[in-house]
This record gives structure tokens, C-alpha cells and sequence, in this order.
């Protein structure tokens, strides 16, 4: 239990189980009837519509005349209407030019002829009656009322009036009356439309697989059921017939089908959840109880992080005010791990600057013995001591690159320190930039070649010489007269191998890890006659990694010494 993280995650998990559960028990009992109620609502709302639109399409030819009747609509339940076709296009938005895009998804078709399966009983088609034909059935309906008080007459879709189909006792009603027959005979209109119904339905019997015999048995269609959606007694593909046929006789005298949607009006806000006053109550004692229990337990696990971390915080103060020697005791858990990291923070700040005070006194050594000369010769040339001749001329300025190269060094670190240094890489043939090196390297004193194979990267040439002249360099300033520097080329697994073999003096091995420090070298005295700035390997090691490789030494005191080089190959 000492880790921190697991404390904080066991009293989390006990608070949000306390809160989950007793929130969401709240929640669904003051909620849940509120919003089935608003879902129910909403539902109708959308069913109501939904029937109005199609009772207009199965009764209009189509919707060039429709936007009106869909304004009133949609004024009258608080919503936007809009019907498309099956390509998108727009019959009809009752929306204006700020109302949001309509949803990918409409909301329901309108097809009169296909409402759930079946044709809307709305949809009359040629069946309608005339005027005249109204009038007259309706005188019928009214001397009927008055025969018998106790009828009910209902009003088909195409206006003819008929008893209601629960009315009881139909045969006694023609029995008293008998203006009933008249009020139930076909009239012109009815008689056409069946009649092509009838012309219909045969031409798709005839397409049938049935016998004659299957046929003969069906009905007449001279009915007064006014949805006729099947034939009694007969196959499946039968009714089928009927169905077609009925749809084929009104698909001209009804709307094309359409997409509908239905949004909120531009603007609408949701209505709020209104919760009762004893559940919100309820939900505020609950909500003060788990704020205290949270406090409590937040308390508590304050008070064990305070101690060590404002021991960190003094710790911290101490050292940014320059005082390296600063380390904290954290105990156990993260804070022990935070307290560790400091203490190595705090160490790797007093070798840094410790570091930092014997480069600023290195640079100061290699930049005093040039400028020493330089200063010494001018001075005896100005007081008449010596001669400016070109010996003279030429040593000085000898001194003068020695300094110009120190300096670009440190610049070329600088920039590998800041993350500044740029390369220029490109594919490249290895093996032609070792002839290169070792052609500017050759020295009559000493044996340089190269064994090489053709070897291909992607580097920079350019900084690839400069850290290859510099190990190539190194090795012939420490190799003496009639040894021998050999730089080989070969390829190693998926790494591009560079190895510079020397027989020189060798680097002693509690020397070898300090090799690529700055300012280093195996001559303590610093002479010039036996080293160079001690640069040249940390510029080295800086290169080599900036083209994502690998530099390393092995050696053997008196024997001689190998620097290696891996570069990732081109593949």
C-alpha cells in the first residue's frame, strides 16, 4: 500500500461505485417516466403527421399543390416537413433558407398504395362519385335514417354512404325498408371502375400457372366491402392478381412516392426534464454526502504527500540557489522514486558543472598557447626583434588556422549540443568517400590504404569525410614512423562497416571510456607534437550518431588501437 497510485485508485473506485450506483438509481426513477412520456408524445406526434401526408398523397394526383396543406401541418404540430424523391431531389420543404441540413435518413415513405402492405383505404381513385351521384346515395342514406332511428350510416373513402359494419341486424333493415336495396346499387362511376378493375384483375389471372377450373371458382368483384385486399378461397398468387391490379387502377390518380422528413423547427430548444422537488432534494443530500466523503479521504492522502514533498520543495530552493550538495529521503512509493530521481538529478548537476568548469579551463589552455604566439611574434616583429619574412609570415599563420579549427570545432559541438546540426544526406557510394579521406590523409612516413568493397547509404558526404578524416587523422598522428593505418570497408548484417586500424602507442584501458570526451588525450601534457585539440572524437561520436550509428574503440597499450563505425544500410 505504499504505492501512491494505488491508494489513490482504491479510494476513486470506492467513491465512483458510491456515486455510479447512487446516481444512476436517482436518475432512472425521477427520469425514466418523464422521458417515455416525451418519447411517447413524440412518436405520435410524428404517426399523426405521417397519416395526415399520406392521406394527401392518396388523394392528389401529385405535390405541386401540396406546400400549402404541408405549412399547415407543419404549424400545426411544431415541426418541418419536407418530401423528396427516391434521388434526393426536393418536392416540397416547409423550412426556410436558415434551416439546418435535412438527416441522411428520412424518416418514413410515402407510398398510399404500399402503407405497412397494404393500399390506404384513402386512396379512391376512379371509384369517387360525382355530385350528382353523391347527392342522389345520400337522399337514399336519409330515407333510410328515417325508416329505422336505429341504423348507423357511415361514409366510404369515395363518399358513398353505407351501414357501419358493426351495425347488427343488416337483413332486417332490408326487410323494413326497402330503400335500402336502392341505397346499395352500383352506380355509373362504381360500375366503370370495377369494370376495369375486373379487366385488370383477369389479364393477370391469365398470366397465372391455374387451370381454368381454379378460375371459375372466384367471386364476383360487384362488392360493397370497400377495402377488397383479398379473394376468399383461393391460392396466394390470386390475391396477389388482386393486389396488383388494384394498384395499377389508382397509381395514376395518387402522389409519386416520396421521402419523408421531419425535424424541429430552426431554432426549437428541448424541453428540460422537469424533476419533482422531492428528487431533487434527494440527489442534493446524496451529492453533500459523497463531497464530504470525498473530502475525507482526499484529507487523509494529503496529508501523507505534504511532509516529503515540501522536504523536495526545500531540496529544490537549495539547489536552484547553488547548492549542489542537496539530497532528499522520500521513503517508499512514487514520492521515494520522485525523491531518487531528484537525488540523481542533483548529482548529474554537480558533474555537469563540474564538467562545465574544465571545459571553460580546456578552452581556455588550447585557445592561450596559439594566441600566445601569435601575440609573442608580433610583438618582437613590431619591437624589431624579428624579421617578417615568410617564415615568419607562414608560422603565424599556421597558428592562425590551428585557431580558426578549434573554433569551427567548438562551433560544429555547440551545434550538436543545441539539436542544430544539419546534414544534407543523400545516396552515396561509401567506399569512394574512404579513397578520399585516405588520399588527403597519405604520409611518407607511415603505410595508409584501404581495403574496400562497394558499399552504398544515404549520408551526408560531406560531414561522413569530416568524421572519417578525423579517426583517420588521429591514427596517423599516434602511429609512428614505419607503422601502418589500414581503413577497411565491408558490410556487416544490415550496417555499413567502417573500421580504422592503426599499429600506434594504443589507449590504455582505464583510458578507452573517456576516448570521445572533449578535450581528452592520452597525452596529459598537451603538447602539440603529440595531439591535437581533443575534439576531433567528440565531433566524431556527434556525426556518427546524427546519421543513426554507432562509433566505438578497442584497443591495446603499445600495440595499437581500432575505431569502428556501423551506418545503417540502404535497403
Amino acid at each position: 500500500m505504499n504505492s501512491l497510485l494505488v491508494r489513490f485508485f482504491l479510494f476513486s473506485l470506492v467513491i465512483a461505485a458510491c456515486s455510479i450506483a447512487v446516481t444512476a438509481w436517482l436518475a432512472s426513477q425521477a427520469t425514466t417516466g418523464t422521458i417515455r412520456q416525451e418519447q411517447g408524445e413524440a412518436l405520435e406526434t410524428d404517426a399523426q403527421i405521417f397519416d395526415e401526408v399520406v392521406k394527401y398523397a392518396a388523394t392528389h394526383e401529385d405535390w405541386s399543390r401540396a406546400k400549402s396543406e404541408m405549412d399547415r401541418i407543419a404549424r400545426q404540430h411544431n415541426r418541418r416537413i419536407a418530401l423528396a424523391d427516391h434521388n434526393g431531389k426536393k418536392f416540397l420543404d416547409t423550412g426556410d433558407a436558415n434551416s439546418p441540413q435535412l438527416p441522411i435518413t428520412p424518416k418514413a415513405i410515402v407510398d398510399p398504395l404500399n402503407v405497412n402492405g397494404k393500399i390506404d383505404p384513402r386512396a379512391v381513385g376512379p371509384f369517387k362519385l360525382t355530385d350528382e351521384e353523391y347527392d342522389k346515395l345520400h337522399a337514399y342514406a336519409r330515407e333510410l335514417s328515417a325508416c329505422n332511428p336505429h341504423i348507423k350510416i357511415v361514409d366510404a373513402p369515395n363518399g358513398r354512404p353505407r351501414l357501419s359494419n358493426d351495425q347488427p341486424g343488416n337483413l332486417s333493415v332490408w326487410e323494413e325498408c326497402q330503400v335500402g336495396y336502392r341505397l346499395y346499387t352500383l352506380t355509373a362511376t362504381e360500375q366503370a371502375a370495377y369494370d376495369q378493375l375486373q379487366r385488370l384483375f383477369d389479364g393477370c389471372l391469365a398470366n397465372l400457372p391455374t387451370s381454368p377450373q381454379t378460375a371459375t371458382k372466384l367471386p364476383g368483384l360487384r362488392t360493397f366491402d370497400w377495402e377488397i385486399t383479398t379473394v376468399r378461397d383461393s391460392p396466394p398468387e390470386v390475391g396477389a392478381c388482386m393486389e396488383s391490379a388494384r394498384r395499377t387502377q389508382l397509381e395514376p390518380y395518387v402522389a409519386d412516392q416520396a421521402q419523408l422528413y421531419l425535424t424541429p423547427l430552426t431554432g426549437e430548444e428541448p424541453r428540460p426534464i422537469d424533476l419533482s422537488t422531492t428528487g431533487v432534494t434527494r440527489i442534493t443530500v446524496v451529492a453533500l454526502g459523497i463531497l464530504a466523503l470525498a473530502g475525507f479521504a482526499s484529507w487523509i492522502t494529503a496529508t501523507q504527500l505534504v511532509r516529503p514533498i515540501r522536504a523536495l520543495t526545500a531540496a529544490t530552493k537549495r539547489t536552484a540557489e547553488g547548492d549542489r550538495t542537496a539530497r532528499v529521503d522520500g521513503g517508499a512509493g512514487e514520492i521515494g522514486e520522485l525523491a531518487k530521481s531528484f537525488n540523481a538529478m542533483s548529482e548529474k548537476l554537480a558533474e555537469t558543472e563540474r564538467q562545465r568548469q574544465a571545459m571553460v579551463s580546456d578552452v581556455a589552455h588550447e585557445l592561450r598557447t596559439p594566441l600566445g604566439n601569435i601575440t609573442g611574434w608580433l610583438e618582437a616583429a613590431q619591437d624589431g626583434l624579428a624579421e617578417p619574412d615568410p617564415h615568419l609570415i607562414g608560422m603565424l599563420l599556421e597558428e592562425s588556422l590551428l585557431l580558426q579549427r578549434l573554433v569551427d570545432d567548438l562551433h560544429d559541438l555547440a551545434q550538436a549540443d543545441a539539436g542544430t546540426l544539419r546534414l544534407h544526406p543523400e545516396p552515396i557510394a561509401l567506399d569512394d568517400v574512404v579513397d578520399q579521406v585516405v588520399n588527403a590523409q597519405q604520409n611518407r612516413e607511415i603505410l595508409l590504404r584501404a581495403e574496400t568493397a562497394p558499399v552504398h547509404v544515404t549520408a551526408d558526404p560531406v560531414r561522413l569525410r569530416q568524421a572519417l578524416g578525423n579517426l583517420v587523422a588521429n591514427a596517423v598522428r599516434y602511429t609512428p614512423p614505419g607503422g601502418e593505418v589500414v581503413v577497411k570497408l565491408f558490410e556487416d548484417q544490415d550496417n555499413a562497416v567502417l573500421e580504422v586500424t592503426d599499429t600506434g602507442t594504443g589507449i590504455a584501458q582505464d583510458d578507452l571510456p573517456h576516448v570521445f570526451d572533449r578535450f581528452w588525450r592520452a597525452d596529459k601534457s598537451r603538447s602539440r607534437t603529440t595531439g591535437g585539440s581533443g575534439l576531433g572524437l567528440a565531433i566524431t561520436r556527434h556525426l556518427v550518431e546524427a546519421h543513426g550509428g554507432t562509433v566505438s574503440v578497442t584497443s591495446t597499450l603499445g600495440e595499437g588501437s581500432t575505431f569502428r563505425v556501423e551506418l545503417p544500410l540502404d535497403r
